[in-house]
């Protein structure tokens, strides 16, 4: 039996074989993408791999070293993939990029839109981020927000989009895909839900809750300590207040901030009643216009890929090798099409600026191997 150590001086031996022959493959991968770029030719051709990989695993007989070398070997072409959109970059090949830079968002004589009533938590996000003075409407569903800019009648839209407790919020990633609108920014709002009542009510009088569904599961906790109440589910938190004000009725209340309190002339029997003291909620902004603001950081995607093994995983390897951080990924069923059961898009963020030629490469390699893929926003 040979010494371990000799076994060891041996396995180093050959990773010097295999470094010296990557670096001669990787030479050669340069003069593949000069090739391909004078003839204009695609970098991911699927036909080629499909048949280099076949022919590579019959040289092996045994299905584990069929099953490494096939690994081995796709890790290989992907790496050469991914260094030929490298160089296609560094010739001046662009990734098409309709987006257009700006020095701000908003402005004299924009128009926003939110959803719900005065006082919603969407109002308080709209006004953090364009400032108080904003010209602004609402309207009742997040459908109508997006309607409102498609028609031109409002230039952005305040929607929330995720909740650090709760989640994301699953029917605005779907209006986005089916909007051509997109994220120009985002403001977090610290949420703080306060149960309200009549000014004549008290605590002890309370038999019906009325709030926003994810509002009641973010205060799951306080709500399972009264057990009595009946809880009820509202288009929005300001919708329940006005609701509860209007009933006229002492045993009526909402989950619903201060300000919206103050907004109804309600009172305020309970304060911070959500689960997570560091609970908040993300809003995006969104508009029809192709613009990203100046010094822009994160970039949020969303792709369809083939439906099949491996396929996000390569995906997301090109956020990896390009050094892209990615913050975020969220999956939902497409149904768009007939026989797209347990098929999904994916939705992702990751830091990076449009301008960036890493975020180019990125895009390029996800652009020339998903399905589809489309920049939602860059902000």
């Amino acid at each position: 039996m040979k010494d371990l150590l000799v076994i060891r001086d041996e396995i180093d031996q050959v990773d010097n074989e295999i470094v010296a022959l990557y670096q001669k493959r990787m030479q050669l991968t340069s003069e593949v993408a000069e090739y391909k770029i004078r003839t204009k030719k695609k970098v991911f051709d699927p036909e080629r791999e499909r048949s280099k990989l076949e022919k590579l695993t019959g040289l092996v007989s045994d299905s584990f070293s069929k099953n490494g070398i096939k690994e081995l070997f796709e890790h290989l072409i992907s790496i050469s993939k991914k260094r030929q959109y490298q160089l296609l970059t560094e010739y001046g090949v662009e990734v098409p990029n309709d987006f257009e830079e700006v020095k701000s968002i908003g402005g004299d004589g924009a128009r926003i839109v939110f959803q719900g009533v005065e006082g919603a938590y969407a109002q308080i996000a709209m006004n953090r981020y364009f400032g108080e003075t904003a010209d602004s409407f609402h309207v009742e569903s997040w459908r109508e927000a997006m309607e409102a800019i498609k028609s031109g009648e409002a230039d952005f839209a305040v929607l929330p989009i995720e909740n650090s407790t709760a989640g994301v919020v699953a029917e605005n990633y779907d209006l986005l895909v089916e909007y051509d609108n997109y994220i120009v920014g985002e403001q977090i709002i610290p949420v703080n839900h306060c149960l309200l009542g009549l000014p004549d009510a008290e605590l002890s009088d309370i038999t019906n809750v009325y709030s926003h569904p994810q509002a009641l599961a973010q205060c799951d906790s306080y709500l399972q300590e009264h057990k009595q109440w009946d809880c009820s589910r509202e288009n929005n938190t300001a919708v329940a207040a006005c609701k509860v004000k209007n009933s006229g009725n002492r045993s009526k209340a909402a989950i619903a901030s201060e300000l919206t309190a103050e907004l109804y002339g309600l009172k305020v029997l309970a304060r911070n009643i959500q689960t997570n003291r560091e609970n908040s909620t993300r809003f995006i902004i969104v508009t029809k216009r192709r613009i990203f603001l100046e010094g822009a950081s994160k970039i949020s995607i969303c792709l369809e890929i083939r439906h099949q093994s491996g396929s996000l995983y390569h995906a997301l390897s090109h956020i990896i090798y390009n050094d892209l951080n990615m913050t975020f990924i969220q999956s939902r069923p497409r149904t768009d099409q007939e026989g797209r059961n347990w098929q999904y898009r994916f939705f992702i963020d990751f830091e990076g600026n449009l301008k960036q030629s890493a975020v180019s490469n990125a895009l390029r390699g996800l652009q020339e191997e998903c399905e589809s893929v489309r920049v939602l926003g860059n902000y």
